[in-house]
């Protein structure tokens, strides 16, 4: 018998190479960072329990790193098979990568993953906001379009990341009716989050 109170959850992130979704694993879930993190090949897999005080769930996040090199895509796609939430990684420093959320990664997860999936699109690097070629009006309209939420992060610096797991996960649980309505109606209005504040962040570095 399934213990409704502990539930498992597949997450994948994807994105262009270099955006920092090795980074934001690596922050997530051993709090750690390196500037010249080694790029992933085809995928990689980690695991943490994330407890949703709120509604007194714990949640088991199968977190998959994806490749995002062109000549691993193919394979790549065997991944986001059952995956419950995606999270769409661009740097805010480089367009095209915001470009390929829009014309590439967004489709691949839609057409493989769960039919209720969970998308959140992040922008990642706010550290160099100074650099910035997404303005963040762009990138909240266009995760509006999509029925995403929206977080502006950055690895070197630790921001952001604990609520994005957080978020999405809270999503999934409303979304699946695994929590009660009345309950989960309260946070409805902070799918997108404003980090504005956030992007005041000064110091310079990379991913």
């Amino acid at each position: 018998m399934k213990d409704k109170n502990n539930i498992s959850c597949k997450v994948v992130l994807v994105g262009d190479p270099g955006v920092g979704k090795t980074s934001i694993i690596e922050r997530y879930i051993n709090n750690k960072y390196e500037e010249n993190q080694k790029t992933t090949l085809v995928s990689s897999y980690t695991f943490k329990k994330l407890d949703i005080k709120k509604y007194n769930k714990s949640v088991s996040l199968d977190i998959w790193d994806t490749a995002g090199q062109e000549a691993y895509r193919s394979l790549s796609k065997n991944f986001y098979i059952n995956a419950s939430i995606g999270i769409l990684v661009y740097d805010i420093t480089r367009k095209n990568s915001f470009d390929s959320i829009k014309d590439y990664w967004y489709e691949q997860l839609k057409t493989f993953g769960e039919e209720k999936m969970i998308f959140d699109v992040v922008g990642n690097k706010i550290d160099l906001f100074q650099k910035e070629e997404i303005k963040e009006k762009e990138a909240k309209e266009y995760a509006k379009s999509i029925n995403a939420g929206f977080h502006l992060i950055s690895c070197k610096d630790s921001v952001g990341i604990k609520d994005l797991f957080e978020d999405c996960c809270k999503r999934y649980l409303e979304t699946n009716e695994l929590v009660d309505a009345q309950t989960s109606k309260k946070d409805k209005d902070k799918i997108i989050i404003d980090n504005k504040s956030q992007k005041k962040v000064k110091k310079k570095g990379c991913c």
